[in-house]
């Protein structure tokens, strides 16, 4: 459930004309507010986007936490009553919500180009540029699991999270149909490249039920936090969450856990600006600025997320902490990214709520 946060405004009125994107933010707006997913990811983009936004625009920017999800923009959007200027969304969930109309439409000048000059249609990768979205990133959802829990044979494929008998224990995973119906199927050994077109049938969606349904004693989580909790108390002993709260638990704060690469789920995460924002001009210069090769590299060298153009991901280097490489930690490593799945995000656009309802129909009724 979103917190809503109100924050003030200067209700103006006064951005009613459109205008070409400009590297200064309208005085119309007195501050942003931005919906994003908490923890240590709002961290990062606070040290490498909000404060420096702050500091180079004089505009404050309040951050709200949800956890993915469009019921509460919809409602907004219907309510007219709609309190954040930008929102950080997955590229599937983007892709929905604009296809709803739920998004406003983005101008096709808006981002940078790279310091080279290279256009932005030239230097972002491929589908990162949408008609209500940019992406900015690329996470992914992986398994970590406790070295502890197993000091002898540890797991190595993502087939290894449904074997009880070899790994034995709690496992908890994300309440939501992806990574878990692709990996459920990796688990049979189907094919990457077959993941979708199996699940584009009952067949395949049961087949994926079934695999879920075996394993004994999950945990469902919502809040991306939460897996790292559930490692760190012992609960689990393999979980399924986002991979850059997973390095921030291991680097950070010295956690016994390992990522389990193998199956890794790669996103595209995207900014977008909500129907009816309160300041969309403002919020289009943000965009501007957190999309640039300079932010996409200074946010990888606090969370390992890929940056989403050709320029910026040849700019990571270490973690601004530790020092670390950062390059060896970001899910499109070639090391790491061997047994990648790319999520079909316009299959869950279009198959979403339909795919949803039987997940939970399926899995959550046995809780």
């Amino acid at each position: 459930m979103l917190a809503r946060r109100w924050t003030p405004r200067l209700l103006a009125g006064l951005l009613a004309l459109a205008t070409p994107i400009s590297a200064e933010v309208p005085n119309a707006a007195d501050s942003l507010t931005i919906l994003s997913w908490g923890g240590a990811y709002e961290q990062a983009q606070r040290r490498a986007l909000f404060t420096p936004f702050t500091d180079a625009h004089d505009v404050p920017v309040a951050v709200d936490s949800y956890n993915g999800g469009l019921k509460e923009l919809r409602q907004a959007v219907a309510e007219n009553d709609v309190p954040w200027d930008v929102i950080d969304m997955t590229r599937s969930e983007a892709m929905a919500a604009c296809e709803e109309g739920l998004l406003e439409a983005l101008p096709s000048e808006l981002a940078a180009p790279a310091p080279d000059g290279t256009p932005a249609s030239q230097d972002f990768f491929s589908g990162a540029l949408g008609r209500c979205f940019i992406s900015h990133s690329i996470f992914a959802t992986v398994v970590a699991y406790r070295r502890d829990a197993f000091p002898g044979e540890r797991p190595t494929r993502i087939a290894d999270l449904f074997d009880q008998q070899r790994f034995p224990g709690p496992r908890a995973l994300q309440r939501t149909p992806a990574a878990n119906l692709e990996w459920a199927l990796l688990s049979y050994q189907v094919p990457r490249e077959e993941l979708y077109r199996l699940l584009s049938t009952r067949r395949g969606l049961d087949l994926a039920f079934a695999r879920l349904q075996s394993i004994d004693n999950i945990k469902w989580w919502e809040s991306g936090d939460t897996p790292v909790r559930l490692l760190e108390e012992g609960e689990v002993v393999m979980a399924s969450g986002y991979n850059g709260r997973f390095f921030a638990a291991m680097v950070e704060r010295d956690l016994p856990i390992e990522i389990l690469w193998d199956g890794q789920l790669q996103e595209h995460e995207t900014w977008v600006i909500p129907r009816g924002a309160p300041n969309p001009e403002a919020a289009q210069t943000f965009i501007r600025f957190a999309t640039t090769s300079e932010r996409q590299v200074a946010l990888a060298r606090h969370i390992p997320y890929g940056p989403a153009r050709h320029s910026a991901s040849m700019q990571v280097t270490t973690h601004r902490d530790t020092g670390l490489d950062m390059r060896l930690h970001i899910p499109t490593h070639p090391i790491n990214a061997q047994g990648a799945v790319t999520k079909d995000e316009a299959w869950y656009a279009r198959t979403q709520e339909r795919v949803e309802a039987l997940f939970h129909e399926a899995l959550m009724t046995q809780e």
